[in-house]
């Protein structure tokens, strides 16, 4: 009895200081190890409030106070100590803590990078259809300058298909006046019995190939005048020639713009043998030309092949003239 007292009085108070050192060592380690901690936590507080201004996200009340969570984890670690020093003596049962319901900063991290990386696999699937479409227009580009080239192919054989038909019109109406017509010398004159303006009587002699006539001589004049008198008899019809003045008044010319040398006009008749010449004009047939700048077209009878000047807009017979 004695052997076993003498025994625990040097064994127990031996393992009380070593419980009491290794404690107290315990002690000093966590406290070191909370410090790096609330560094730690400071840090990445501090990076989750960037990150979430740069996006434009909402702080979170959770994340606004992260050196008080950590003051209240510092607080509740030292009153775990005090309560563990007083526990060498009396145990005292461990207080359960409820889960926060705010979420932890790595929960908002995590959010944030899920949100990035569905933006980053938005913008690749929006680079896959710009690609898409940049091949797509490429190779309507291609298609439409293909087309463009086919059109400018076409374009060139319509007009020289239409050049081939003015020269075979012009042509056509060439051999048709010269064997049709009326031929003298290296001139052919055919009669068109249609109503037309003289401009656009001298179009239509230019589109087969000629002109509007325009007798230089008098051999010329006395052979159109026999073929439009043998043409139009009984009747008697004023046909476009190719002489006006819309230059000038009084300066005719004929339309390739030579000066008309040889004129025609129509003269009233004289009055007969002893009858005193009246100084009034005939009403039914005055001298030539008499219409001023009102007229200012030739026309030629096909009775007796006098001129006559008329209104340029007049749509009357014409007669062509071509090169033989």
């Amino acid at each position: 009895m004695r052997a076993a007292w003498l025994l625990s009085a040097l064994v127990v108070p031996q393992l009380l200081g070593f419980s009491h050192g290794a404690r107290g060592v315990e002690r000093e380690w966590e406290g070191g190890w909370g410090g790096a901690q609330e560094e730690e936590r400071e840090r990445e507080a501090l990076m989750l409030k960037h990150l979430q201004e740069a996006l434009g996200l909402p702080v979170r009340r959770g994340d606004q106070n992260p050196e008080g969570n950590s003051e209240g984890r510092g607080a509740w670690a030292t009153e775990e100590d005090g309560q563990g020093e007083e526990g060498e003596e009396e145990p005292t049962p461990t207080p359960h803590v409820s889960p926060s319901p705010s979420p932890t900063p790595e929960d908002a991290i995590t959010y944030i990078l899920g949100r990035l990386a569905g933006l980053d696999a938005g913008l690749h699937q929006v680079h896959v259809r710009l690609h898409a479409l940049d091949t797509r227009v490429a190779e309507l580009t291609r298609g439409l300058r293909q087309l463009r080239e086919v059109a400018g192919d076409t374009r060139d054989a319509v007009q020289a298909l239409q050049e081939a038909q003015s020269r075979a019109e012009r042509e056509h109406g060439r051999l048709e006046g010269c064997l049709k017509g009326a031929r003298l010398g290296h001139k052919c004159f055919l009669l068109s019995r249609d109503f037309e303006a003289q401009a656009a009587a001298q179009a239509r002699c230019v589109a087969r190939g000629g002109s509007l006539a325009q007798p230089a001589d008098s051999r010329q004049m006395e052979t159109l005048t026999r073929y439009l008198r043998a043409a139009l008899a009984p009747y008697n019809w004023p046909v476009w020639l190719g002489v006006h003045d819309r230059r000038a008044e009084g300066l005719y010319l004929f339309e390739n713009g030579q000066r008309v040398s040889f004129f025609a006009w129509h003269r009233a008749p004289s009055p007969e043998p002893g009858v005193r010449p009246s100084a009034a004009p005939h009403p039914l047939s005055p001298n030539q030309p008499n219409g001023g700048v009102l007229e200012n077209c030739v026309a030629q009878a096909s009775d007796d092949g006098s001129w006559w000047d008329h209104d340029c807009d007049r749509r009357l017979y014409y007669v062509c003239e071509f090169p033989y």
